[in-house]
């Protein structure tokens, strides 16, 4: 069956209430589907116009404003390929996914161009726009109607270049048919429909907010809330007291921001019928004193860029804190055990396997990584998980990131949830270190709350807590206090950078 991206994602609105409801709303502008087809279409003009053709790739390096929307459903309008880039990639980053991409136009903000410009200097490079200062100008002497390119269930739709935790991107590729089931449990479970306003506050080129925002809202029929400029507590707090969200989607950093911040007591936060988090895992001891503060959970999930949206979450109806939750509708899910046999028992931790509607089809030119990611129709997560009796699943970290102590595996994420619960430990995380043997030993890294902390007392107070919680062989012994953690683009610990810091600190002495 031939389909097209931008129209499975523009009909629904479409079809509800004339095509008058909001699609989009930011700051004083209210975009309503209507309006998004019709500058989609001149979008679509405006880019094909530079000979982009179905399949030729569309870099889009920009902030979070209506003409975001407008670029990414024209070029998918075409048959294109558009592709959001991290706002915080690197020259060197940049550089690569240019080359890897062979694109045929890029569309950047006037922030960024000088980024592309020395990267696009000779005949056979891409088209430059400034996006935010040209592009509207080449929309406006085009018409408000395209005829949308048909292509066939397994032709691209969109990539996502995931910078991963270390090495280059790789291009996650999802096709057309991706988007047909990409609104699987926001609505059925969520209630998010016509009339419901969802606000992500991570950027829009990251997979949690484009997947839940532009794919999922736009297939559901919502109105789309968009933050321009780098999300901090305040501006997060603005934007939800002015348009009222019924569903927030964020991370336990800003989360915990918000609450340290004291901005969530407005009406705008009471209006909330659901907080959502992802990205990492959420400690319980965050969960209790949002509980504390708001009275209304926050409910933990997990996705991938590969999936596009979460697979595995908890419900308003079912959740259970500090737990990732359970799988979604229209996923299957499984644990698979290091002799490649699946787990049925509960309580046995295996890296999940998942199967949905929504998996990309590869990672572009990257094929041992491809064969060693999807295998028979499911995605190798590499997250490692227990499920418990109550069918709950319990994240354990990444299957890298397992240890082996003693001859027994630990999770790091075990381990961090107890020193968590200390109120003087902001961020904290637990890596393996080689002793002078050549054996693993657990090394804490963590940043205490204040820049005064006695380190040695907390050190003594923490060792004591997990004497008591912990079997002797999960108890570290080496600590190493931060001011912050390293961390990724998307905003994760870059466990590999810690460990070299854990080496450099034991090697000197400190």
């Amino acid at each position: 069956m031939e389909m097209n991206a931008a129209e499975l994602l523009l009909a629904p609105g479409l079809s509800v209430a004339a095509g008058e409801n909001p699609a989009i709303l930011s700051d004083d502008v209210c975009i309503s589907y209507n309006q998004l087809e019709a500058a989609a279409c001149r979008a679509a003009h405006a880019i094909a116009a530079f000979g982009v053709e179905a399949g030729d790739r569309v870099l889009i390096m920009a902030d979070d404003r209506p003409e975001f929307f407008y670029a990414y459903l024209g070029a998918m309008k075409i048959g294109a390929v558009p592709v959001a880039l991290n706002l915080r990639f690197s020259v060197a980053n940049l550089s690569f996914i240019v080359s890897d991409s062979a694109c045929k136009l890029i569309l950047a903000d006037a922030e960024f161009v000088e980024l592309f410009s020395q990267l696009t200097s000779d005949e056979t490079a891409p088209a430059l726009v400034v996006f935010d200062k040209e592009f509207p100008a080449l929309m406006s002497g085009h018409v408000d109607t395209f005829q949308s390119q048909l292509l066939q269930p397994d032709d691209m739709a969109f990539w996502m270049y995931t910078s991963g935790t270390t090495g280059k991107p790789k291009a996650v590729v999802h096709c057309q048919r991706c988007i047909s089931s990409v609104e699987r449990y926001l609505g059925p479970v969520f209630g998010v429909g016509p009339g419901s306003k969802i606000f992500c506050t991570s950027k829009l080129f990251f997979a949690f907010s484009i997947g839940h925002t532009l794919l999922a809202g736009l297939r559901l029929g919502a109105s789309i809330v968009l933050h321009a400029g780098w999300p901090s507590s305040q501006s997060i707090a603005d934007v939800i007291e002015r348009h009222r969200p019924s569903v927030v989607f964020s991370v336990p950093t800003l989360y915990g921001a918000l609450l340290k911040d004291g901005l969530t007591g407005g009406e705008g936060f009471g209006n909330v019928r659901h907080f959502i988090s992802a990205g990492e895992h959420l400690p319980k001891t965050l969960f209790d004193k949002w509980m504390a503060v708001t009275g209304n959970p926050i409910l933990q999930g997990i996705g991938a860029t590969e999936a596009l949206i979460m697979f595995i979450g908890n419900s308003p109806t079912d959740y259970l804190p500090g737990v990732t939750g359970k799988p979604y509708p229209g996923t299957d899910v499984r644990l698979v055990g290091e002799n490649g046999d699946v787990i049925e028992e509960p309580g046995i931790p295996g890296v999940l396997w998942v199967r949905c509607g929504s998996l990309a089809r590869e990672y572009w030119n990257q094929e041992e990584k491809t064969r060693a990611a999807f295998k028979d129709g499911w995605y190798v997560t590499g997250d490692v998980f227990f499920v418990d009796d109550s069918g709950f699943y319990h994240y354990q970290g990444r299957d890298d990131d397992m240890l082996k102590i003693s001859g027994q595996w630990v999770s790091p994420a075990e381990i961090e949830g107890h020193v968590l619960a200390n109120p003087q430990v902001s961020e904290a995380a637990v890596i393996g270190v080689e002793d002078a043997s050549g054996l693993v030993r657990l090394g804490l890294c963590l940043v205490p709350l204040g820049r005064k902390t006695d380190h040695a007392a907390l050190e003594a107070v923490l060792m004591a807590t997990l004497a008591e919680k912990l079997s002797i062989y999960k108890c570290p012994r080496r600590f190493i206090f931060l001011d912050e953690m390293p961390r990724t683009p998307s905003g994760k610990v870059q466990r590999f950078k810690l460990r070299q810091l854990a080496v450099d600190f034991l090697e000197s002495g400190s």
